[in-house]
């Protein structure tokens, strides 16, 4: 993320006094990545933000692999679950995972958090499947709603309420590294160019501040190295009063994002949303189809050499596959070649747009499913291309 916000109340110069109504000092804080050569940002609490009340018991969370699965092209049938927990963090199930980056879902039945939740292992991007609501971070308020891609930079303290009606259904992305835009659509200062898909116009940072003065009983929740830990305070870590930099999470929304199209079928690099280390994250949404009068819009058969390709389908008909519903994941390992169904290229000539909506994951080092994710595999699913 690179370009400059600010919200709240902050000093004209940095580490310098900051007084409170009372006289006394608020408590500066720097958020900083990649030690002190990254991005950062500086925060003003009214309280300290070391002061803990007590620290409790630390329990595992972490998802183990399913070493037996093998080699097969994946079709994971998660589109008819209705709750995967009872709470957020309970009900986050990682299906899939390397040493770079996991990727699971999370359909939990409580709509609001009790407690405040920091990741101080990766970044995490959500995807909001279905649902709307509002996460409540140091960094302030901001609007969740279907559709939107949630950039979560790590060690963020935030906790979520969605709304009671209707379903919730999450798609959760935890990176080993920083979740990125694209740097080929970036310019020499971090902008956006013109001939990115998105531009910062599209991009939702925090909106308001949400202070939380009142002092009481405050839970935090901290995965840290497969383990969760608690934490308790007697003031809400949500005490801050102003805040600027370039490190916050933000939104983008997936029905903002504008495809590039040509005469022929595009390769999946058009549709790149975000980078990361050892992967990349492309969204597929609603477009023409090629032009060139002899164009096949059906996607070429594809051998991986050096990566692993997941398709999460999210709305609409995906045009080179049969039997795959929405809220399923497909995963196509590398070694292996896949492609459109059988009568799906015939199918699809001719045809003029495109009202599909999904979220790619492209590692470059070999995934493997979890043990979570053994009860959704699609048996039949590798044989899936005979006529």
């Amino acid at each position: 993320m690179a370009y400059y916000y600010r919200l709240g109340s902050i000093p004209p110069k940095r580490h310098t006094q900051f007084r409170q109504p009372d006289g006394s000092l608020y408590k500066e804080e720097l958020v900083s990545s990649k030690g002190f050569s990254g991005i950062y940002s500086n925060l003003y609490h009214i309280y300290n933000p070391n002061e803990v009340k007590s620290i409790g018991q630390s329990k595992p969370f972490k998802w183990q692999v399913a070493d037996q699965h093998g080699l097969n092209q994946t079709h994971l049938k998660t589109s008819g679950v209705e709750f995967t927990g009872e709470d957020y963090l309970d009900a986050r199930r990682m299906l899939m995972m390397n040493n770079d980056v996991m990727m699971g879902i999370c359909s939990p039945k409580k709509r609001k958090m009790d407690y405040y939740f920091k990741n101080a292992d990766g970044d995490e991007l959500l995807y909001i499947h279905d649902g709307e609501g509002v996460m409540y971070s140091q960094f302030g308020k901001l609007e969740l709603r279907k559709g939107d891609y949630i950039v979560i930079p790590r060690t963020t303290i935030y906790r979520l309420e969605f709304k009671e009606e209707g379903p919730l259904r999450l798609l959760v992305i935890e990176s080993h590294g920083p979740i990125e835009t694209v740097k080929r659509y970036r310019n020499e200062v971090g902008q956006l160019l013109e001939h990115s898909p998105y531009c910062e116009r599209d991009i939702r940072p925090p909106h308001e501040l949400h202070i939380e003065k009142e002092k009481g009983d405050y839970l935090v929740q901290i995965k840290k190295q497969g383990m969760l830990h608690h934490y308790s305070y007697n003031h809400s870590p949500l005490d801050i009063v102003g805040w600027d930099g370039y490190l916050y999470p933000y939104a983008l929304s997936i029905y903002d994002f504008e495809p590039i199209t040509g005469r022929i079928h595009q390769p999946p690099p058009v549709h790149q949303t975000f980078q990361a280390w050892g992967f990349v994250i492309c969204s597929f949404v609603p477009r023409l189809f090629d032009y060139h009068p002899l164009a096949i819009p059906a996607p070429y058969n594809h051998s991986n050499i050096d990566s692993d390709e997941v398709l999460y389908y999210a709305e609409g008909e995906f045009m080179s596959r049969k039997g795959i519903d929405r809220g399923s994941f497909t995963i196509h390992m590398g070694g292996l070649p896949h492609g459109p169904h059988p009568g799906t290229v015939e199918k699809s000539i001719g045809a003029k747009s495109t009202e599909e909506y999904a979220v790619m994951l492209d590692t470059f080092k070999p995934l493997q499913i979890t043990t979570d994710a053994l009860e959704f595999v699609d048996k039949n699913y590798p044989m899936s291309w005979s006529e």
